[in-house]
């Protein structure tokens, strides 16, 4: 069964995509789309003072090397919901492979990194370039701390400007084309 049907992954302008939420900004709670059921399956929590930086999501209709749709993390003002359809331009990409504990081999786990068309604070970040050092070497280290509580390796293999990670979504939605979501 497709994530959300047939929606478009792409939003009404150019870079723009269509991101669903699955985990709102400061939550403690990862949350998950389980598209058998269409509903939003309660993760595991995290420990005290750990919670996500901004809203965390998917693009519909895509299927990443991980198996699941492509992830985003999206800059916006104040938090959203679980679920929320939010239209954001991408800026870039994390680059990344994830290990399981146990696993010989790694698989690219890339995250998107988007900027929400409404964000007002946002509004001037064209590029991950546009986004502070600081702001983004936490965003890593987050997703690096976060997946280690996991007992997964997440290693960070660089980032990508906006025209590739584009071309990230496009492969994305090719391989989701062939029925895999």
């Amino acid at each position: 069964m497709k994530a959300f049907g047939n929606m478009s992954p792409w939003g009404d302008v150019e870079g723009e995509v269509r991101v669903i939420v699955e985990t709102p900004k400061g939550s403690r709670n990862k949350f998950k789309f389980e598209p058998a059921s269409g509903l939003f399956e309660l993760g595991s929590p995290m420990p005290a003072g750990v919670e996500f930086p901004f809203e965390f999501g998917f693009i519909p209709s895509t299927l990443a090397d991980d198996g699941d749709p492509l992830d985003v993390l999206v800059l916006m003002d104040a938090p959203t919901f679980v679920g929320c359809l939010v239209k954001a331009r991408v800026v870039g990409a994390i680059e990344a492979v994830q290990k399981e504990r146990g696993r010989r081999k790694a698989e690219r786990n890339d995250r998107l990194v988007a900027v929400a068309q409404t964000s007002r604070r946002h509004a001037t970040i064209k590029s991950l370039s546009d986004i502070p050092q600081e702001t983004l070497s936490e965003i890593e280290h987050f997703f690096a701390s976060y997946n280690e509580m996991k007992g997964k390796q997440f290693r960070i293999l660089g980032r990508s400007n906006v025209r590739k990670a584009l071309k990230l979504v496009q492969r994305a939605i090719d391989k989701a084309g062939n029925g895999e979501v």
